[in-house]
């Protein structure tokens, strides 16, 4: 089973805190476990991370996220029906919510499920790419987490087909992933300055290194994003950079700062679907419709 959780910032990025964890020079490294990864994510978001103030206080990182990924919602979803795949305790679907949109969440860990429905959202636990819901039952999809948590394509293609699936024709699916360029630069920060095997397979095929907190799955370039979407049958519109390159910066900033904040979501929005600088960003945004 896929456990999925939405959205996440630079601190997933990097080892434990405290406690750098140096690549092993291993020319054997290859993809994780999806098992392993699976029993990370329940751990990770039971005991570990609150996603819910990651996004809204504990840094304008968050912040800025979360606006700018409301915003491009926003723009192609007015009304209807919306599944909120691997929507935690709401964070996103509660905005939708209150301005009348009708959601659905469904997420893999019980204790997010449960904070969801607290909050009044109809919530329940389940897989990504398994969906317990029929055909064409929703205007527009979520998958704000679960693509950066799976390490196989063909499970990545898997679940983008079942948001597609349960969308019907028209319908637009929302598909984030965690940036491959913005993990590699926080990767490097942190080790020693020598290219080893397991930053080369970073770069060149996404791969999490071992050692990290976060239980990732996969790092995406926005052209890997774009072809995973269209492998999947869904007519692409574009892939957006959500946070713009000064996110990365904002994860230092304390909630507050709108000054800063609303300079970091200007240059998001001019640079958001620009090929390269979209890269910079913390995550990106693939926003397609169902045929």
């Amino acid at each position: 089973m896929l456990w999925v959780a939405p959205a996440a910032s630079v601190n997933i990025l990097l080892p434990r805190t405290g406690s750098i964890v140096f690549p092993h020079d291993d020319p054997g490294a290859g993809m994780a476990d999806q098992g392993d990864i699976d029993e990370r994510i329940r751990t990770y978001y039971r005991e570990q991370f609150d996603e819910g103030a990651r996004l809204t206080t504990r840094s304008s990182q968050g912040v800025l996220e979360h606006r700018r990924t409301q915003e491009l919602i926003a723009e192609h979803v007015e009304s209807g029906r919306v599944i909120d795949i691997g929507g935690a305790t709401g964070v996103h679907a509660l905005p939708l919510l209150q301005r009348g949109v009708e959601v659905e969440l469904i997420d893999p860990v019980a204790e997010q499920v449960g904070k969801a429905r607290t909050a009044g959202i109809s919530a329940r636990v389940g897989d990504a790419r398994d969906l317990p819901f029929a055909d064409d039952e929703f205007d527009a999809a979520l998958m704000l987490g679960p693509l950066y948590h799976l390490a196989a394509d063909d499970d990545r293609v898997r679940a983008l087909r079942e948001a597609s699936r349960v969308t019907r024709s028209g319908g637009i699916v929302f598909a984030a992933a965690l940036s491959r360029e913005v993990a590699f630069q926080a990767a490097t920060l942190t080790r020693e300055p020598h290219l080893t095997s397991e930053l080369t397979n970073l770069f060149e095929n996404g791969a999490p290194i071992a050692g990290g907190r976060f239980p990732a799955g996969h790092f995406h370039t926005a052209d890997e994003l774009a072809a995973e979407v269209t492998a999947s049958g869904l007519d692409l519109i574009d892939v957006h950079g959500v946070e713009g390159p000064n996110g990365l910066l904002l994860e230092n900033v304390d909630v507050g700062n709108e000054q800063l904040t609303d300079a970091a979501l200007a240059l998001a929005r001019r640079g958001s679907t620009i090929p390269g600088i979209r890269d910079l960003s913390i995550h990106l945004l693939a926003i397609a419709r169902v045929p």
